[in-house]
């Protein structure tokens, strides 16, 4: 078969013959339809991602939709593995897939699953959002941001302040359910001001940037607040910006604020597979939305080395 292979951390995947899988016990082999280049998926082929092993090669690829042996599809997550889902073919465990109903895009559901559970976990799963409160979203101009917007307030959000860089993005942050959009563009102090200012009172935040941008907002935020013994959870969900931050000792114990993050290990794999099966009905059911941009899975050396689109997610079809 071929696959997206790498075998240098440092140069993107290559289209070429690769073995072809051998299923462990209960595990099945499925054809791939799709599977989404997510920056989880980056992370992985350049060795950065805290599940690396430096092991190679690899193929990089953690979810996917493939034809199941019988002719049904199903939408799959994989473990940590170096026998990714960017395959011709790809060995699945069934109890860690879901059915993709008739009439189902494939493409579609292999685009939105993956961001789609950033923020559904993070706000089921970690900050526990109750109906009423309300959200930030730092990074929401990305597809994954986006995302968190529609999904906070589907989750019964009563506001959703959506903070991001993309103009164009944030222009359409209204009509996908943010109540107040503020740019984090220009001079990053203003920018934290800002932001400050408009999410002063939120309840939870839900975090695609850490680095500098998180550390400016943090005091911002919590020096504004209302009432500061009121609960902040910050929940860090990516890490864009940059890998680390800086918090002044005042700043816990002035303020309510919990930090948390939410990915593997923070969440067990049994209580994302059970909040696979509620985001995928409204997936199915079309209550997101999100721009996506099929390729060839074939091209996808030359993808790769696209500057991506951040608005965008970029799925791999055969």
């Amino acid at each position: 078969m071929h696959a997206a292979v790498v075998t240098e951390f440092d140069k993107p995947p290559r289209w070429e013959e690769f073995a072809e899988p051998q299923p462990a016990d209960g595990e099945v082999v499925v054809d791939v339809l799709a599977a989404a280049l997510h920056p989880r998926v980056r992370s992985q082929a350049n060795g950065s991602h805290y599940t690396s092993t430096d092991e190679l090669p690899l193929i990089p690829g953690i979810d996917g939709v493939g034809r199941m042996p019988d002719g049904s599809l199903r939408y799959f997550l994989l473990p940590d593995t170096r026998f990714g889902s960017m395959a011709e073919r790809v060995a699945i465990d069934p109890r860690r897939s879901l059915p993709v109903g008739d009439g189902q895009d494939p493409v579609a559901v292999a685009a939105a699953m993956n961001p789609g559970m950033s923020s559904w976990v993070a706000l089921r799963r970690r900050a526990q959002l109750q109906p009423g409160q309300s959200v930030l979203v730092l990074g929401a101009t990305g597809s994954a941001g986006q995302l968190a917007v529609q999904i906070a307030k589907h989750l019964g959000a009563s506001r959703v302040v959506a903070a991001g860089r993309d103009a164009d993005a944030l222009a359409t942050l209204p009509g996908l359910g943010a109540d107040t959009v503020v740019s984090l563009a220009g001079d990053p102090a203003d920018a934290a001001a800002a932001v400050g200012e408009a999410a002063a009172d939120v309840d939870v935040v839900v975090d695609y940037l850490w680095g500098a941008p998180a550390q400016a907002v943090i005091p911002a935020l919590l020096t504004r607040r209302p009432d500061r013994s009121k609960t902040l959870s910050w929940v860090e969900v990516g890490a864009i910006a940059g890998p680390d931050l800086t918090i002044a000792s005042a700043m816990l114990r002035q303020a309510d604020l919990r930090l948390m993050g939410s990915g593997q290990g923070s969440v067990t794999a049994r209580g994302i597979l059970e909040e696979l099966v509620p985001l995928m009905a409204e997936v199915a059911a079309g209550t997101f939305t999100l721009d996506v941009d099929p390729r060839p899975m074939a091209e996808v050396e030359s993808v790769w080395t696209e500057k991506p689109n951040a608005r965008q997610r970029t799925v791999f079809t055969l």
